[in-house]
């Protein structure tokens, strides 16, 4: 979409997107995506959440934030249902765009009170596969369904029938190019810091396991691997890329038992959350997603994919579709460990490019979901 200019006839809109929060994640990065774009080509953008570590970056960037704290599943959040409507109603918006369960509800109740001539169009991005009930499908009440990919999309159809399936418009989520050049190599201070701070690293091919530390991540799958590789005489050293979950600490301790109990102590590193994600994608050999439950995308994949760097992650949801789209030699069939340190092992010694380009870029996710604004508010 160009910004707005005198020859441009599409007119300004008022955006609000509803999220619980904005600490970080790839959902709240997509709100700040989007809210970025409608300032450039000239619109009005308002982010409503409970505040969080990204707002400074919303607002430096032209956007307006409203904090509420419309995170908790409870009944006390619907207070919020009246203030919403009248906030509505006084700032003329044009387009109510949602992105999770619970801001979902307090929008719904609030925008289907208003006149329908007057009240905004609803939007609603499905980014998860959410358990499937009555609490959930709220997500599909938009007048227009955002999917993050096919994969969210069949699950929609499958499991709430009553969706017309032309409400539903897959967008799947896109990485900058800038931001994730294919090809990229780290600067050479940083690689200096990295080996002093990760000595374990060095001669060593690396395979990366991004995500937060939870059950459903498969990091007892990534142990399994790392010792078959290991067995298989291979010098290689697994590295762990994410925080604990705070409300769980016992798996964690429980992966490094088990580490420890196998002798694999120096064979595999936990280095935490970390920012430079980037540059730990481009230093690996190989970078891997194992998750045991269905992804709704594969955030992870692709931007490894997208540095050029192989991936080999479990064929199902979303990681398999971006994987079956890009680097279908990556794909393992889900739980197969054998399969898994077969096709690794393959790669490592043989690596298969990764194309240059791909489909699933920024500017284009961004391009789609300003056309759905415009659309519905009927000025594309």
């Amino acid at each position: 979409m160009r910004p707005l200019d005198a020859g441009n006839m599409v007119r300004r809109l008022t955006v609000v997107q509803m999220v619980p929060a904005l600490e970080g994640g790839g959902v709240e990065r997509g709100t700040l995506e989007v809210a970025r774009e409608l300032v450039r080509c000239g619109h009005r953008s308002i982010v409503i959440s409970a505040g969080g570590r990204m707002v400074a970056e919303l607002v430096a960037a032209g956007s307006e934030h409203v904090t509420w704290p419309i995170w908790r599943k409870s009944l006390l959040t619907l207070r919020f249902v009246r203030p919403l409507r009248r906030l509505l109603q006084a700032e003329g918006v044009d387009v109510l765009h949602v992105r999770s369960r619970v801001p979902a509800w307090v929008a719904w109740l609030a925008w289907r009170g208003m006149p329908a001539a007057t009240r905004p169009h609803l939007v609603t991005t499905v980014h998860g596969l959410y358990s499937v009930n009555a609490y959930s499908r709220i997500m599909t009440r938009g007048e227009r369904v955002i999917a993050v990919s096919n994969t969210v999309r069949d699950y929609l159809l499958a499991n709430y029938p009553a969706v017309e399936p032309n409400r539903i418009q897959v967008i799947p989520r896109g990485v900058d190019a800038a931001e994730f050049p294919y090809g990229r190599q780290p600067q050479v201070g940083w690689l200096e810091r990295w080996y002093a701070d990760h000595p374990q690293l060095l001669d060593k091919q690396v395979l990366t396991l991004p995500g937060r530390i939870t059950r459903l991540k498969g990091h007892h799958d990534f142990i399994s691997l790392i010792a078959a590789l290991r067995q298989r005489g291979l010098k290689v050293h697994g590295l762990v890329v994410g925080g604990e979950d705070p409300h769980r600490p016992g798996y964690a301790r429980e992966l490094q038992a088990r580490i420890e109990r196998e002798g694999l102590g120096g064979d595999i590193s936990f280095i935490g959350h970390r920012k430079d994600m980037r540059e730990i994608y481009a230093v690996s050999d190989l970078v891997l997603s194992l998750s045991t439950s269905p992804e709704s995308f594969g955030r992870t994949v692709l931007e490894a994919l997208s540095l050029g760097r192989p991936v080999v992650g479990y064929d199902h949801g979303g990681v398999g579709e971006v994987l079956g789209t890009l680097y279908p030699v990556g794909r393992v069939p889900l739980g197969d460990v054998n399969t898994l340190a077969a096709c690794v092992e393959e790669l490592l010694a043989d690596p298969q490019p990764v194309p240059r380009h791909h489909p699933y870029q920024l500017s284009s996710m961004l391009a789609a979901t300003l056309g759905v604004y415009e659309e519905l508010a009927g000025t594309g």
